[in-house]
């Protein structure tokens, strides 16, 4: 019944390594899964058994975590084919998206002391606009062409906006309270 723990994300599920899977597969993968290795069908089953069912539960839980959104599943296809994303060495981005950083964070800056939400939700949608455009950009990357290394860059400006959606999103709850 328990596989090797040591596999893949995607063989995990019987998926292609690829960043555009299928996310309905995806699901219905991870429920069969679920309800094969859900540590309640073994509570009357041997100590080793136990032991084994809570570490396949866990497998699969993080296996399921990391490929049902775009930036981890793009962080974790790059480390099977190999690729360091490099994010705490390698911050060199183009000279556009710097630009872009500090203005959008000068902009969060100046809503969030303004108390303006209007402004700070605005600019969500255009991070969110920007991320969409970034995904569309990896699906490219590491599916068509196999550009490891733009998808890296791809991936650290994810991680950017990411990170700044956060701040945005502490903001407007600041703002609320």
């Amino acid at each position: 019944m328990f596989m090797d723990l040591q596999g893949d994300f995607f063989g995990l599920f019987g998926l292609q390594p690829v960043f555009r899977l299928d996310e309905a597969a995806l699901d219905a993968a991870f429920r069969e899964l679920q309800g094969q290795v859900h540590p309640d069908r073994y509570a009357h089953a041997s100590d080793t058994e136990k032991r084994l069912s809570m570490q396949w539960a866990t497998r699969v839980n993080e296996a399921y975590r990391t490929l049902r959104k775009p930036l981890s599943r793009a962080r974790y296809l790059l480390s099977l084919r190999g690729v360091d994303v490099a994010l705490e060495s390698n911050t060199a981005m183009s000279t556009e998206f710097l630009m872009a950083q500090l203005e959008w964070r000068e902009a969060v800056e100046d809503a969030r002391q303004a108390g303006e939400a209007r402004a700070l939700e605005k600019l969500q949608g255009q991070l969110r606009l920007e991320s969409r455009s970034l995904v569309d950009g990896l699906g490219v990357d590491l599916d068509d062409r196999h550009a490891d290394q733009d998808a890296a860059e791809s991936v650290r400006r994810m991680m950017f906006l990411e990170k700044l959606q956060q701040e945005i999103d502490d903001a407007l709850e600041a703002l609320e309270s």
